[in-house]
């Protein structure tokens, strides 16, 4: 099995028949699938399937296969959810960004990639050397080196 990574957050129960509303923290809707299996932490630890889902008020209401009641749907609140990684090699994920070594057009070694911060206009990488860098630079990722096309002077401190 792989590394489980959160997809979302249990907020809180919605109505008497067992939904809840969800916030997704990726923008991979699939995790919200018709009989897509998620992983819970906390209080409610194990396995959920989902058996319908809709995008509300910028959430999402869940129904899992087996949560009939409110009582069911409180028990969930706060739950994490969390699911494989998807396979998409035309996609950057960040559990596979951070670590990774940085290089330039110029074939430079520019850091290791530290985190990846959410930006309003684009997410950054911050690198060990204490620069940001972009992730519109970023050209593909091999294995654990991140290529990127980077302006003159963005690593200029």
């Amino acid at each position: 099995m792989s590394e489980l990574l959160e997809v979302g957050r249990v907020l809180r129960a919605h109505g008497l028949r067992g939904d809840v509303v969800v916030d997704l923290t990726t923008t991979r809707t699939e995790r919200l699938a018709v009989d897509a299996v998620l992983q819970t932490a906390g209080t409610a630890a194990g396995t959920v399937e989902v058996e319908r889902s809709s995008p509300h008020s910028g959430h999402w209401i869940v129904h899992f296969r087996g949560h009939d009641t409110r009582e069911a749907a409180e028990a969930l609140r706060g739950a994490v959810l969390s699911a494989e990684a998807i396979d998409d090699p035309d996609e950057l994920w960040v559990h596979r960004l951070v670590g990774a070594e940085v290089v330039d057009q110029h074939g430079v070694a520019r850091g290791r990639c530290r985190e990846v911060h959410a930006g309003t206009v684009s997410d950054l990488l911050v690198l060990d050397s204490g620069a940001l860098v972009p992730v519109a630079f970023v050209r593909r990722q091999d294995g654990d080196r991140i290529l990127v096309d980077a302006p003159d002077g963005l690593f200029d401190l």
